[in-house]
Protein backbone atom coordinates (compact mmCIF):
# COMPACT_ATOMS: atom_id res chain seq x y z
CA UNK A 1 0.00 0.00 0.00
CA UNK A 2 1.91 3.29 -1.12
CA UNK A 3 4.96 1.28 -1.43
CA UNK A 4 4.56 -0.07 2.46
CA UNK A 5 3.78 -3.45 2.87
CA UNK A 6 0.23 -4.18 5.04
CA UNK A 7 -0.07 -7.88 5.28
CA UNK A 8 0.39 -11.11 4.15
CA UNK A 9 -1.20 -14.38 3.88
CA UNK A 10 -0.32 -18.16 3.21
CA UNK A 11 -2.76 -20.32 1.25
CA UNK A 12 -4.68 -19.35 -1.80
CA UNK A 13 -8.28 -20.80 -0.74
CA UNK A 14 -9.40 -18.05 1.92
CA UNK A 15 -10.06 -14.52 2.35
CA UNK A 16 -7.78 -12.10 4.37
CA UNK A 17 -7.98 -8.55 4.88
CA UNK A 18 -6.10 -5.89 6.12
CA UNK A 19 -6.20 -2.38 8.11
CA UNK A 20 -4.90 0.24 5.89
CA UNK A 21 -6.02 3.32 7.18
CA UNK A 22 -2.47 4.16 8.57
CA UNK A 23 -1.28 3.82 4.77
CA UNK A 24 -3.63 6.01 3.60
CA UNK A 25 -2.56 9.62 2.16
CA UNK A 26 -4.46 12.58 0.91
CA UNK A 27 -4.94 12.38 -2.64
CA UNK A 28 -4.37 9.29 -4.55
CA UNK A 29 -3.16 6.33 -3.29
CA UNK A 30 -2.00 2.53 -4.50
CA UNK A 31 -2.90 -0.77 -3.65
CA UNK A 32 -1.08 -3.50 -5.00
CA UNK A 33 -1.70 -6.85 -4.65
CA UNK A 34 1.07 -9.71 -5.14
CA UNK A 35 -0.02 -13.52 -5.25
CA UNK A 36 2.99 -16.00 -5.24
CA UNK A 37 2.05 -19.27 -6.52
CA UNK A 38 4.22 -22.64 -6.13
CA UNK A 39 2.63 -25.93 -6.86
CA UNK A 40 6.06 -27.86 -6.91
CA UNK A 41 7.23 -26.34 -3.59
CA UNK A 42 5.11 -29.01 -1.09
CA UNK A 43 4.75 -25.91 1.30
CA UNK A 44 1.33 -25.24 -0.20
CA UNK A 45 -2.47 -27.31 -0.90
CA UNK A 46 -2.96 -27.24 -4.65
CA UNK A 47 -6.12 -29.37 -4.61
CA UNK A 48 -6.59 -30.79 -8.36
CA UNK A 49 -4.26 -28.50 -9.64
CA UNK A 50 -1.73 -30.93 -12.18
CA UNK A 51 1.82 -30.53 -10.77
CA UNK A 52 3.25 -30.72 -14.90
CA UNK A 53 3.16 -28.48 -17.41
CA UNK A 54 -0.11 -30.53 -18.92
CA UNK A 55 -3.30 -31.36 -17.00
CA UNK A 56 -3.76 -34.93 -16.86
CA UNK A 57 -5.65 -38.20 -14.86
CA UNK A 58 -7.69 -36.43 -12.23
CA UNK A 59 -5.02 -33.50 -12.03
CA UNK A 60 -6.16 -30.51 -13.95
CA UNK A 61 -5.19 -26.96 -15.49
CA UNK A 62 -3.66 -24.59 -12.69
CA UNK A 63 -4.87 -21.61 -11.17
CA UNK A 64 -2.39 -19.11 -10.55
CA UNK A 65 -2.94 -15.59 -9.05
CA UNK A 66 -6.09 -13.69 -7.58
CA UNK A 67 -9.51 -16.29 -8.50
CA UNK A 68 -11.91 -14.33 -6.17
CA UNK A 69 -13.02 -10.95 -5.75
CA UNK A 70 -11.32 -7.81 -4.01
CA UNK A 71 -12.78 -4.50 -2.58
CA UNK A 72 -12.30 -1.59 -0.21
CA UNK A 73 -14.26 -1.20 2.70
CA UNK A 74 -15.01 1.51 4.67
CA UNK A 75 -15.79 0.94 8.28
CA UNK A 76 -16.65 3.25 11.48
CA UNK A 77 -13.97 3.93 14.33
CA UNK A 78 -15.75 0.92 16.66
CA UNK A 79 -17.77 -1.80 14.68
CA UNK A 80 -18.10 -5.68 14.37
CA UNK A 81 -15.37 -7.74 13.07
CA UNK A 82 -17.27 -11.11 13.28
CA UNK A 83 -20.01 -13.19 14.67
CA UNK A 84 -21.29 -16.80 14.99
CA UNK A 85 -24.71 -17.87 14.64
CA UNK A 86 -25.29 -21.48 16.80
CA UNK A 87 -29.37 -22.15 16.13
CA UNK A 88 -31.81 -23.95 18.70
CA UNK A 89 -34.31 -25.39 16.08
CA UNK A 90 -36.23 -26.97 19.42
CA UNK A 91 -36.47 -23.51 21.57
CA UNK A 92 -36.56 -21.15 18.28
CA UNK A 93 -34.07 -19.18 19.10
CA UNK A 94 -30.46 -18.30 17.97
CA UNK A 95 -27.07 -17.53 19.70
CA UNK A 96 -24.77 -14.83 18.40
CA UNK A 97 -21.24 -15.01 19.47
CA UNK A 98 -19.06 -12.04 18.00
CA UNK A 99 -16.09 -10.44 18.41
CA UNK A 100 -15.81 -6.34 17.85
CA UNK A 101 -13.22 -3.30 17.16
CA UNK A 102 -14.08 -1.36 20.63
CA UNK A 103 -16.57 -1.53 22.94
CA UNK A 104 -20.51 -0.59 22.98
CA UNK A 105 -23.91 -1.86 22.75
CA UNK A 106 -25.03 -4.57 20.25
CA UNK A 107 -28.35 -5.32 18.96
CA UNK A 108 -29.99 -7.81 16.84
CA UNK A 109 -32.97 -8.04 15.16
CA UNK A 110 -34.26 -10.91 13.38
CA UNK A 111 -36.89 -11.14 10.63
CA UNK A 112 -38.55 -13.65 8.19
CA UNK A 113 -40.37 -12.85 5.10
CA UNK A 114 -39.97 -9.59 6.05
CA UNK A 115 -41.84 -9.34 9.07
CA UNK A 116 -39.71 -9.43 12.04
CA UNK A 117 -39.29 -12.02 14.65
CA UNK A 118 -36.92 -11.54 17.20
CA UNK A 119 -35.23 -8.16 18.84
CA UNK A 120 -32.63 -8.23 21.53
CA UNK A 121 -29.64 -6.12 22.41
CA UNK A 122 -26.39 -6.37 24.35
CA UNK A 123 -23.02 -5.05 25.28
CA UNK A 124 -19.63 -5.86 23.55
CA UNK A 125 -16.22 -4.67 25.13
CA UNK A 126 -14.61 -6.83 22.23
CA UNK A 127 -16.23 -9.46 22.27
CA UNK A 128 -20.32 -10.71 22.97
CA UNK A 129 -22.89 -13.35 22.99
CA UNK A 130 -26.78 -12.31 22.69
CA UNK A 131 -29.55 -14.78 21.79
CA UNK A 132 -32.14 -13.77 19.80
CA UNK A 133 -36.06 -15.56 21.09
CA UNK A 134 -37.84 -16.50 17.57
CA UNK A 135 -41.30 -15.69 17.49
CA UNK A 136 -41.98 -18.53 14.56
CA UNK A 137 -40.30 -21.65 14.02
CA UNK A 138 -39.31 -21.80 10.19
CA UNK A 139 -36.91 -25.05 9.80
CA UNK A 140 -34.20 -24.85 7.35
CA UNK A 141 -34.18 -28.47 5.46
CA UNK A 142 -32.93 -30.13 2.24
CA UNK A 143 -35.28 -28.77 -0.50
CA UNK A 144 -36.19 -25.80 1.93
CA UNK A 145 -33.83 -23.02 2.30
CA UNK A 146 -35.60 -21.05 4.79
CA UNK A 147 -33.79 -18.32 5.31
CA UNK A 148 -34.35 -15.80 8.62
CA UNK A 149 -32.69 -12.35 7.88
CA UNK A 150 -30.76 -10.75 10.71
CA UNK A 151 -28.98 -7.16 11.43
CA UNK A 152 -26.20 -6.68 13.96
CA UNK A 153 -26.06 -2.95 14.65
CA UNK A 154 -23.13 -1.43 16.90
CA UNK A 155 -23.41 2.08 16.87
CA UNK A 156 -22.89 3.48 13.23
CA UNK A 157 -21.88 0.00 11.79
CA UNK A 158 -24.67 -2.08 10.64
CA UNK A 159 -23.82 -5.73 9.13
CA UNK A 160 -26.71 -7.22 7.22
CA UNK A 161 -26.53 -10.87 7.75
CA UNK A 162 -29.05 -14.32 7.22
CA UNK A 163 -29.01 -17.93 9.22
CA UNK A 164 -31.04 -21.08 9.01
CA UNK A 165 -32.94 -22.76 11.66
CA UNK A 166 -31.72 -26.05 11.78
CA UNK A 167 -29.90 -28.98 13.88
CA UNK A 168 -27.67 -32.25 13.03
CA UNK A 169 -27.15 -35.26 14.44
CA UNK A 170 -25.91 -38.96 13.79
CA UNK A 171 -26.90 -42.36 14.50
CA UNK A 172 -25.36 -45.46 13.54
CA UNK A 173 -27.94 -45.80 10.80
CA UNK A 174 -28.86 -42.26 10.48
CA UNK A 175 -28.25 -38.83 9.56
CA UNK A 176 -30.37 -36.56 10.66
CA UNK A 177 -31.30 -33.11 10.05
CA UNK A 178 -34.24 -31.60 12.65
CA UNK A 179 -34.52 -35.05 13.96
CA UNK A 180 -35.44 -36.80 10.07
CA UNK A 181 -33.63 -38.92 8.75
CA UNK A 182 -31.91 -37.70 5.70
CA UNK A 183 -30.26 -39.93 3.18
CA UNK A 184 -27.00 -37.81 2.06
CA UNK A 185 -27.63 -37.93 -2.06
CA UNK A 186 -24.23 -36.12 -3.42
CA UNK A 187 -22.66 -35.68 -6.48
CA UNK A 188 -19.08 -34.97 -6.28
CA UNK A 189 -18.68 -30.60 -7.51
CA UNK A 190 -14.86 -29.59 -8.22
CA UNK A 191 -15.38 -26.29 -9.07
CA UNK A 192 -14.02 -26.23 -12.07
CA UNK A 193 -15.29 -23.93 -15.29
CA UNK A 194 -13.74 -24.25 -18.93
CA UNK A 195 -13.12 -19.91 -19.05
CA UNK A 196 -12.25 -19.11 -15.58
CA UNK A 197 -10.56 -22.48 -14.22
CA UNK A 198 -11.26 -21.99 -10.45
CA UNK A 199 -13.30 -19.01 -11.55
CA UNK A 200 -17.06 -19.08 -12.48
CA UNK A 201 -17.75 -16.80 -15.69
CA UNK A 202 -20.79 -15.42 -13.53
CA UNK A 203 -23.36 -15.62 -10.74
CA UNK A 204 -26.13 -17.55 -12.73
CA UNK A 205 -23.16 -20.18 -13.43
CA UNK A 206 -22.81 -20.57 -9.45
CA UNK A 207 -26.64 -21.19 -9.58
CA UNK A 208 -26.57 -23.52 -12.60
CA UNK A 209 -24.30 -25.98 -11.23
CA UNK A 210 -26.78 -26.00 -7.96
CA UNK A 211 -29.95 -26.60 -10.33
CA UNK A 212 -28.63 -28.92 -12.15
CA UNK A 213 -27.44 -31.39 -9.78
CA UNK A 214 -31.24 -30.73 -7.95
CA UNK A 215 -32.78 -31.61 -11.89
CA UNK A 216 -30.97 -35.24 -11.66
CA UNK A 217 -32.21 -36.28 -8.00
CA UNK A 218 -29.36 -35.35 -5.80
CA UNK A 219 -30.16 -33.24 -2.67
CA UNK A 220 -26.64 -32.10 -2.36
CA UNK A 221 -22.72 -32.19 -3.02
CA UNK A 222 -19.46 -32.93 -1.95
CA UNK A 223 -17.44 -29.71 -2.66
CA UNK A 224 -13.97 -31.68 -3.76
CA UNK A 225 -10.60 -30.76 -2.96
CA UNK A 226 -11.71 -26.73 -3.00
CA UNK A 227 -12.88 -24.19 -0.36
CA UNK A 228 -15.82 -22.84 -2.47
CA UNK A 229 -16.56 -19.22 -2.67
CA UNK A 230 -19.21 -17.52 -0.29
CA UNK A 231 -21.31 -16.54 -2.82
CA UNK A 232 -22.17 -20.50 -3.97
CA UNK A 233 -22.86 -21.42 -0.24
CA UNK A 234 -25.48 -18.42 -0.06
CA UNK A 235 -26.75 -20.23 -2.98
CA UNK A 236 -26.45 -23.73 -0.99
CA UNK A 237 -28.06 -21.90 1.59
CA UNK A 238 -31.43 -20.41 -0.08
CA UNK A 239 -31.82 -23.56 -2.42
CA UNK A 240 -31.98 -26.17 0.44
CA UNK A 241 -28.86 -27.97 -1.00
CA UNK A 242 -26.80 -30.03 1.54
CA UNK A 243 -22.62 -29.84 1.35
CA UNK A 244 -19.43 -30.83 2.48
CA UNK A 245 -17.65 -28.19 3.35
CA UNK A 246 -13.84 -29.83 2.31
CA UNK A 247 -10.55 -28.82 1.59
CA UNK A 248 -7.60 -28.93 -1.04
CA UNK A 249 -5.13 -30.70 1.33
CA UNK A 250 -3.51 -32.44 -1.73
CA UNK A 251 0.09 -31.28 -2.54
CA UNK A 252 1.48 -30.32 0.77
CA UNK A 253 3.62 -32.42 2.49
CA UNK A 254 2.52 -32.81 6.19
CA UNK A 255 5.67 -33.80 7.92
CA UNK A 256 7.13 -30.25 6.95
CA UNK A 257 6.74 -27.73 9.65
CA UNK A 258 5.98 -24.72 7.58
CA UNK A 259 3.68 -26.54 5.14
CA UNK A 260 1.74 -27.50 8.54
CA UNK A 261 1.79 -24.28 9.87
CA UNK A 262 0.26 -23.24 6.41
CA UNK A 263 -2.78 -26.00 6.07
CA UNK A 264 -3.72 -25.35 9.47
CA UNK A 265 -4.19 -21.70 9.80
CA UNK A 266 -6.02 -21.85 6.74
CA UNK A 267 -8.32 -24.89 7.24
CA UNK A 268 -8.90 -23.47 10.76
CA UNK A 269 -10.35 -20.00 8.55
CA UNK A 270 -12.19 -21.91 5.87
CA UNK A 271 -14.29 -23.54 8.50
CA UNK A 272 -14.69 -19.98 10.72
CA UNK A 273 -15.46 -18.11 7.80
CA UNK A 274 -18.11 -20.62 6.38
CA UNK A 275 -19.83 -21.61 9.70
CA UNK A 276 -22.66 -20.07 9.55
CA UNK A 277 -23.90 -21.44 6.05
CA UNK A 278 -26.88 -24.00 7.14
CA UNK A 279 -25.86 -25.62 3.73
CA UNK A 280 -22.51 -27.12 5.18
CA UNK A 281 -23.56 -30.47 7.13
CA UNK A 282 -20.37 -31.84 7.36
CA UNK A 283 -16.28 -30.82 7.38
CA UNK A 284 -13.88 -33.18 5.47
CA UNK A 285 -10.13 -31.71 5.73
CA UNK A 286 -8.40 -34.33 4.21
CA UNK A 287 -9.09 -36.54 0.92
CA UNK A 288 -7.33 -39.59 0.46
CA UNK A 289 -4.30 -39.02 2.65
CA UNK A 290 -3.25 -43.03 1.66
CA UNK A 291 -0.09 -44.48 3.25
CA UNK A 292 2.22 -40.96 2.51
CA UNK A 293 0.29 -39.40 5.85
CA UNK A 294 1.47 -41.16 9.27
CA UNK A 295 2.78 -44.27 8.28
CA UNK A 296 5.11 -44.09 11.03
CA UNK A 297 3.26 -41.80 12.89
CA UNK A 298 0.12 -43.77 14.28
CA UNK A 299 -2.00 -41.08 12.70
CA UNK A 300 -1.48 -38.62 14.94
CA UNK A 301 -1.92 -35.93 12.23
CA UNK A 302 -5.05 -37.03 11.42
CA UNK A 303 -6.39 -37.91 14.89
CA UNK A 304 -5.01 -34.23 15.78
CA UNK A 305 -7.11 -32.21 12.71
CA UNK A 306 -10.22 -34.20 13.77
CA UNK A 307 -9.83 -32.83 17.19
CA UNK A 308 -9.02 -29.39 16.16
CA UNK A 309 -12.03 -29.19 13.60
CA UNK A 310 -14.39 -30.45 16.14
CA UNK A 311 -12.61 -27.27 18.48
CA UNK A 312 -13.75 -25.10 15.73
CA UNK A 313 -16.99 -26.50 15.47
CA UNK A 314 -18.87 -28.82 17.93
CA UNK A 315 -21.84 -28.67 16.19
CA UNK A 316 -20.71 -30.67 12.88
CA UNK A 317 -19.61 -33.86 12.12
CA UNK A 318 -16.02 -34.42 10.75
CA UNK A 319 -14.98 -36.70 8.70
CA UNK A 320 -10.87 -36.83 9.42
CA UNK A 321 -9.81 -37.98 5.91
CA UNK A 322 -12.11 -38.83 3.15
CA UNK A 323 -11.43 -42.58 1.77
CA UNK A 324 -7.92 -43.78 2.89
CA UNK A 325 -7.46 -43.92 5.68
CA UNK A 326 -9.47 -43.11 9.11
CA UNK A 327 -7.94 -42.22 12.62
CA UNK A 328 -10.45 -41.03 14.04
CA UNK A 329 -14.05 -40.21 12.64
CA UNK A 330 -17.50 -39.24 13.26
CA UNK A 331 -18.37 -40.87 9.44
CA UNK A 332 -17.05 -43.83 8.29
CA UNK A 333 -16.75 -42.98 4.39
CA UNK A 334 -15.18 -45.63 1.66
CA UNK A 335 -14.59 -44.44 -1.67
CA UNK A 336 -15.09 -47.62 -4.36
CA UNK A 337 -14.93 -47.36 -8.30
CA UNK A 338 -16.03 -51.11 -8.68
CA UNK A 339 -18.11 -50.84 -11.71
CA UNK A 340 -20.05 -54.81 -10.85
CA UNK A 341 -23.26 -53.59 -9.62
CA UNK A 342 -23.24 -57.23 -7.96
CA UNK A 343 -20.04 -57.26 -6.11
CA UNK A 344 -20.36 -54.19 -5.13
CA UNK A 345 -23.47 -54.68 -3.41
CA UNK A 346 -21.70 -58.25 -2.27
CA UNK A 347 -19.16 -55.69 -0.34
CA UNK A 348 -21.39 -53.84 1.64
CA UNK A 349 -23.37 -56.83 2.74
CA UNK A 350 -21.88 -57.20 5.95
CA UNK A 351 -21.51 -54.01 7.67
CA UNK A 352 -23.62 -55.63 10.51
CA UNK A 353 -20.59 -57.64 11.02
CA UNK A 354 -18.54 -55.02 11.57
CA UNK A 355 -17.19 -55.18 7.74
CA UNK A 356 -17.27 -52.23 5.45
CA UNK A 357 -16.52 -52.71 1.88
CA UNK A 358 -15.20 -56.40 1.83
CA UNK A 359 -12.56 -56.34 -0.27
CA UNK A 360 -11.29 -52.73 1.30
CA UNK A 361 -11.83 -54.78 4.40
CA UNK A 362 -9.08 -57.32 3.72
CA UNK A 363 -6.52 -55.26 1.80
CA UNK A 364 -6.06 -52.55 4.75
CA UNK A 365 -6.55 -53.87 7.90
CA UNK A 366 -3.59 -52.66 9.85
CA UNK A 367 -4.38 -49.34 8.35
CA UNK A 368 -7.76 -48.38 9.59
CA UNK A 369 -10.52 -50.07 11.70
CA UNK A 370 -14.28 -49.65 11.51
CA UNK A 371 -16.10 -48.79 14.76
CA UNK A 372 -19.13 -49.13 13.90
CA UNK A 373 -19.70 -45.42 12.87
CA UNK A 374 -22.66 -44.22 10.39
CA UNK A 375 -21.32 -45.07 7.15
CA UNK A 376 -21.34 -43.21 3.73
CA UNK A 377 -19.71 -44.03 0.36
CA UNK A 378 -18.54 -40.97 -0.77
CA UNK A 379 -16.93 -41.52 -4.15
CA UNK A 380 -18.58 -44.21 -6.60
CA UNK A 381 -19.01 -44.66 -10.21
CA UNK A 382 -17.20 -42.50 -12.14
CA UNK A 383 -18.50 -44.04 -14.94
CA UNK A 384 -16.57 -43.64 -18.45
CA UNK A 385 -18.61 -41.86 -20.63
CA UNK A 386 -15.84 -39.50 -23.03
CA UNK A 387 -16.47 -37.54 -25.47
CA UNK A 388 -12.96 -38.10 -27.63
CA UNK A 389 -10.36 -41.12 -27.23
CA UNK A 390 -8.17 -39.54 -24.52
CA UNK A 391 -10.81 -39.13 -22.06
CA UNK A 392 -10.15 -40.62 -18.97
CA UNK A 393 -12.28 -42.37 -16.14
CA UNK A 394 -13.01 -45.65 -13.68
CA UNK A 395 -13.50 -49.05 -15.70
CA UNK A 396 -14.22 -50.16 -19.08
CA UNK A 397 -16.73 -47.55 -20.17
CA UNK A 398 -20.30 -49.06 -20.98
CA UNK A 399 -20.63 -49.44 -24.73
CA UNK A 400 -24.37 -47.64 -25.34
CA UNK A 401 -26.32 -45.03 -23.49
CA UNK A 402 -28.38 -48.64 -21.96
CA UNK A 403 -25.47 -50.08 -20.45
CA UNK A 404 -24.44 -47.13 -18.81
CA UNK A 405 -27.93 -46.60 -17.28
CA UNK A 406 -28.21 -50.08 -15.85
CA UNK A 407 -24.87 -49.70 -14.54
CA UNK A 408 -25.67 -46.53 -12.91
CA UNK A 409 -28.39 -47.93 -11.68
CA UNK A 410 -27.60 -50.95 -9.91
CA UNK A 411 -24.73 -49.10 -8.25
CA UNK A 412 -26.64 -46.40 -7.35
CA UNK A 413 -29.78 -48.76 -5.77
CA UNK A 414 -28.17 -51.28 -3.85
CA UNK A 415 -26.26 -48.31 -1.90
CA UNK A 416 -29.69 -46.27 -1.43
CA UNK A 417 -31.17 -49.62 -0.47
CA UNK A 418 -28.87 -50.78 2.46
CA UNK A 419 -30.10 -49.95 5.55
CA UNK A 420 -26.48 -49.50 7.26
CA UNK A 421 -25.50 -46.73 4.73
CA UNK A 422 -26.93 -43.38 5.43
CA UNK A 423 -25.73 -41.60 2.11
CA UNK A 424 -23.76 -41.75 -1.22
CA UNK A 425 -21.73 -39.94 -3.35
CA UNK A 426 -21.60 -40.45 -7.64
CA UNK A 427 -18.12 -38.79 -9.20
CA UNK A 428 -19.12 -36.43 -10.97
CA UNK A 429 -21.71 -33.85 -11.46
CA UNK A 430 -19.49 -32.72 -14.93
CA UNK A 431 -16.81 -33.64 -16.52
CA UNK A 432 -13.28 -31.75 -15.96
CA UNK A 433 -11.42 -31.45 -19.01
CA UNK A 434 -9.84 -35.17 -19.65
CA UNK A 435 -11.38 -36.20 -17.19
CA UNK A 436 -14.79 -37.21 -18.73
CA UNK A 437 -17.01 -38.96 -16.52
CA UNK A 438 -19.62 -36.85 -15.55
CA UNK A 439 -23.33 -36.94 -15.53
CA UNK A 440 -22.43 -33.45 -17.57
CA UNK A 441 -19.69 -32.13 -20.02
CA UNK A 442 -17.76 -29.68 -18.99
CA UNK A 443 -19.41 -26.76 -20.91
CA UNK A 444 -22.32 -27.95 -18.53
CA UNK A 445 -24.60 -29.92 -21.29
CA UNK A 446 -26.32 -33.18 -20.55
CA UNK A 447 -24.98 -36.92 -21.79
CA UNK A 448 -28.36 -38.45 -20.54
CA UNK A 449 -31.53 -37.13 -20.14
CA UNK A 450 -31.57 -35.92 -16.54
CA UNK A 451 -35.38 -37.19 -16.09
CA UNK A 452 -33.77 -40.52 -16.41
CA UNK A 453 -31.14 -40.18 -13.65
CA UNK A 454 -33.16 -38.12 -11.59
CA UNK A 455 -35.63 -41.31 -11.41
CA UNK A 456 -32.89 -43.97 -10.78
CA UNK A 457 -31.47 -41.42 -7.61
CA UNK A 458 -35.23 -41.15 -6.11
CA UNK A 459 -35.67 -44.30 -5.76
CA UNK A 460 -37.00 -44.88 -2.20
Amino acid sequence: MNASEVCRHSGGYTSFEADITENLHEGENTIFVYAEDDVRSSKQCTGKQSMEFASSGCYYTRTTGIWQSVWLEFVPENYILSAKYYTDAVSGSVTIVGKTQGSGKISAKASYEGEEVGITEGFSNGAFSITVKLSQINLWEPGYGRLYDLELSMGSDTVYSYFGLRSINLEKKAFKINDKPVFQKLVLDQGFYPDGIYTAPDESALINDIEISLGLGFNGARLHEKVFEPRFLYHCDRLGYIVWGEYPNWGFDCANEEALAIFAQEWAEAVNRDFNHPSIICWCPLNETWDYVEKEHHNRFLSSIYRFTKELDITRPCIDTSGHYHAVTDIFDVHDYEQDPEKFANYYSRIDEGIVGDHIHRTFPERQKFNGEPVIVSEYGGIQWGMDKKSWGYGIAPKTEEEFIERYKGLTHCLIDNEYIIGLCYTQLYDVEQEQNGLYTYDRKPKFDPAVIKKINEHE
